[in-house]
């Protein structure tokens, strides 16, 4: 059994939480908020029953995508990047004082060619224009495996850090507060405009770094440099793919990105 990463996470006053999106981040997400005592509720883009059972497993509820977003304090958005403009009218429509949370990263060959994507807007800027409000990002720079297996109390040595970013520092504070509960340190990566440095192509990017070493990573990211090493990692992964299109396993994508910095 892995080890209650929430023992001695920071705990506010319990949220209600709304996720949007089912996959792989958003399922471990429910299960670990939802243990911590919020009141998560859990959608994808078909009905509630679809929800896989591991992100119900303890206590959060599955529910229709529209509902997901209605009185929640914090929405946490985990789909691809090229899916946000589908579910973009949901996360406006949640309450005025409601926290958005954003996991997506952008992949030109799964998203799609966006225009202005790579040649100077970063890509938080470009979701919190669809979403019409703001954000925080965080939670894009660790790979499935990772954390799901990675996960540890606070202060475990070498505990793996992730970056927070966002305009607000009372939203940023609370999507600190909740990387804590899910098992990782919170690192306070500024404000939006800075995010490009957690970006697929940088050095904070799936390298697993502590909070000792991500500070350092995001000082040395290269805007200029970011999108051709993140397309060299998808080229090199895609290349060592088996023939039924599986990927190479967590431990060759973490020397890889490692050996790209």
């Amino acid at each position: 059994m892995s080890p209650d990463v929430t023992r001695d996470a920071p705990r506010r006053a319990l949220m209600r939480i709304g996720i949007i999106g089912a996959g792989n981040i958003g399922t471990i997400l429910a299960r670990r908020l939802a243990r911590v005592g919020h009141d998560v509720l859990i959608a994808n883009s078909r009905a509630p029953e679809t929800v896989p059972a591991a992100a119900l497993s303890t206590g959060a509820r599955a529910v229709w995508a529209a509902d997901a977003a209605a009185g929640a304090d914090v929405v946490i958005v985990s789909v691809n990047l090229g899916q946000i403009p589908s579910v973009a009218d949901l996360v406006a429509e949640a309450p005025a004082g409601a926290v958005v949370l954003d996991t997506s990263n952008y992949f030109p060959r799964r998203d799609g060619v966006i225009e202005g994507l790579g040649t100077g807007q970063n890509e938080s800027e470009w979701v919190q224009a669809q979403y019409r409000r703001p954000l925080v990002k965080v939670w894009n720079t660790i790979t499935t495996a990772s954390f799901a297996d990675k996960a540890t109390p606070a202060g475990t040595p070498g505990r793996i850090a992730l970056p927070v970013a966002g305009d607000d520092d009372a939203q940023r504070r609370i999507g600190m507060e909740l990387v804590e509960q899910t098992g990782f340190d919170a690192i306070d990566a500024g404000v939006i405009a800075e995010s490009w440095r957690q970006q697929p192509g940088t050095p904070a990017y799936t390298t697993d770094l502590t909070a000792e070493q991500l500070p350092v990573a995001l000082a040395a990211a290269d805007a200029a440099r970011a999108a051709r090493r993140r397309d060299l990692m998808m080229e090199v992964l895609l290349e060592r793919a088996e023939p039924d299109g599986t990927l190479p396993g967590p431990d060759f994508q973490l020397a890889l990105t490692r050996l790209l910095f």
